[in-house]
């Protein structure tokens, strides 16, 4: 087929061929970001907490009165949630993660170092506190009952030991062998000696840089008379539990109030509540876009096709078939496509760029460009497709008929 007429026909429409290009243009360069963001959220969202979410949940208690006795209370409580039908383990926990709500410190290998050679989320647990958690504890070993500590709040944490991450034994061992290794939670120590370390556990921050930065601290630490409990039941068995487990402490201590229990896959779900929204709003925004350029497409396919009816007709009298006149209008509307898509993939480079140094984004992957512009592509075809099957159905009478 012969371009030379096509580009001839397309100069005399300019006006429609720069409107439909640049909306091409656009909904390359919105949809290709907007479609890696959206992967990065769904990437932040399937992140593993590195624990057992399914069978697992967490409360609180807080108790009033004069006499009320916070250790002795969380003695009686542990005792109790662990002879409960459909308990497996059950811990003191002073957060859990992505609570959005914890402790931090810095981690160091030196004294009075200046700046910390690592951070980390630390979990105050109990006798079975990894057991709780459901991590999973690849070296090493877990804590002793004579290691666990009554702490008091505003006590300088200065652990004899603990149980890390493995991003944490990565970031302060790079060459390995960080079981055994000493370590420093304040500027002059003692230092803490590292006794095992679990594959992984995410940080209560979702926005961190290092959210499997972990640390497990022995001790049980209210804050007042406030105290957080992480129970792991038998697997199924997670609601049956909750059922029973408020009325259970109730009844053991009328001085105290137990707070809403949150499994968590609640957790997990209100965590990433921002980043599920802004995927569904993208997605939305990505129809949306996609929607209009193929109805922009369908209408001025349809207008040129109205107004050169009489010149479809006289050529169809003067021999060509419909597929040519299908073809015709498919390779029109390929021309405009590929040239709004050149400007697109420009603007979709820019605008990751811009992101970039705004707002820290990774660079938008090579790939996403030529992945749009087959879509566009084929986007463009179908919806052309439909003025063109009607171009190519204008009998050869009509050069004839109209005027």
């Amino acid at each position: 087929m012969e371009i030379r007429p096509i580009l001839s026909a397309l100069m005399r429409s300019k006006v429609s061929m720069i409107l439909i290009g640049v909306q091409v243009a656009m909904t390359l360069a919105i949809v290709c970001n907007a479609l890696f963001i959206i992967g990065q959220r769904l990437d932040h969202m399937s992140r593993p907490s590195g624990m057992n979410e399914t069978d697992t949940f967490f409360l609180g208690s807080s108790g009033f009165g004069q006499g009320f006795d916070a250790q002795a209370t969380i003695r009686e409580d542990l005792a109790l949630l662990q002879q409960m039908p459909g308990v497996a383990s059950a811990s003191t926990a002073n957060s859990v993660p992505m609570s959005d709500g914890g402790w931090g410190e810095g981690l160091s290998l030196e004294p009075q170092q200046k700046t910390s050679t690592t951070s980390t989320a630390v979990y105050l647990v109990s006798e079975k506190g990894l057991d709780a958690f459901g991590v999973n504890l690849i070296a090493g070993r877990d804590f002793k009952p004579e290691e666990i500590t009554d702490l008091n709040a505003g006590d300088t944490l200065r652990p004899p030991v603990i149980i890390v991450t493995q991003a944490v034994a990565d970031k302060m061992f790079p060459d390995g062998g960080a079981l055994g290794k000493q370590i420093y939670f304040s500027d002059e120590g003692p230092t803490s000696t590292i006794i095992g370390i679990v594959e992984r556990l995410q940080q209560p921050w979702m926005s961190s840089d290092n959210v499997e930065n972990s640390t497990f601290v022995p001790g049980n630490m209210p804050y007042g008379n406030s105290s957080g409990y992480l129970v792991r039941t038998e697997p199924g068995r997670r609601d049956e539990v909750i059922s029973q487990v408020e009325q259970k402490l109730s009844e053991s201590n009328s001085s105290r109030i137990i707070s809403r229990i949150r499994t968590m896959e609640e957790t997990r779900k209100q965590a990433y509540a921002g980043d599920r929204a802004m995927a569904i709003i993208l997605s939305a925004v990505i129809v949306a876009l996609l929607a209009v350029t193929a109805l922009g497409i369908v209408g001025m396919a349809s207008f040129w096709v109205a107004q050169r009816t009489r010149q479809i007709g006289t050529r169809r009298a003067l021999g060509a078939s419909r597929t040519d006149i299908l073809r015709y209008f498919q390779t029109e509307n390929f021309i405009i496509t590929t040239l709004g898509l050149v400007v697109g993939a420009v603007l979709a480079y820019a605008f990751s760029l811009w992101m970039m140094q705004n707002y820290q984004s990774p660079r938008l992957p090579w790939y996403y460009v030529p992945i749009g512009f087959v879509c566009l592509w084929v986007l463009g075809q179908l919806a052309v497709l439909g003025p063109a099957i009607r171009a190519s159905r204008v009998p050869p009478a009509v050069a004839t008929r109209s005027v």
